[in-house]
């Protein structure tokens, strides 16, 4: 299951909005090489995980250790979803083995809020007309 799709019946049950944010990381576990530390960076984050990019061969269900630059705290997470691979960096889901909501000292929208692309709908739609106070 693709859990970063941002269409399909999948999308209405996000447990928190997504937030396209670069994080300088450091990931740390054991892929297929043995133990490895990385420096890489976020691409999009949540108050469950991060989509993130990795030079080390990591598996589905593996356990790593994420810290952020900008936070002291280490987290656990496990890898829940690895995608293409460009130019040697894999594009890979990370979930929090725990709750860590506030762990990117980013605020993220209330659950009802509508995304962006949902604007070009509204506009289809023709202009909204202003009513007076």
């Amino acid at each position: 299951m693709n859990t970063w799709s941002t269409s399909g019946p999948d999308a209405n049950r996000r447990r928190s909005q997504r937030v396209i944010l670069s994080v300088p990381i450091t990931v740390s576990g054991t892929g297929a090489k043995g133990k490895f530390t990385e420096e890489t960076k976020t691409l999009v984050v949540n108050a469950h995980g991060a989509l993130i990019t990795l030079v080390a061969k990591v598996s589905q269900g593996q356990q790593m250790e994420l810290k952020s630059a900008s936070n002291p705290e280490t987290q656990s997470c496990k890898v829940v979803y690895i995608g293409p691979t460009v130019q040697g960096q894999t594009q890979v889901g990370i979930e929090f083995t725990k709750p860590a909501p506030h762990f990117w000292h980013v605020a993220f929208p209330a659950e009802n809020w509508t995304p962006v692309a949902d604007e070009g709908e509204r506009a289809a739609k023709g202009p909204v007309k202003a009513s007076k106070l």
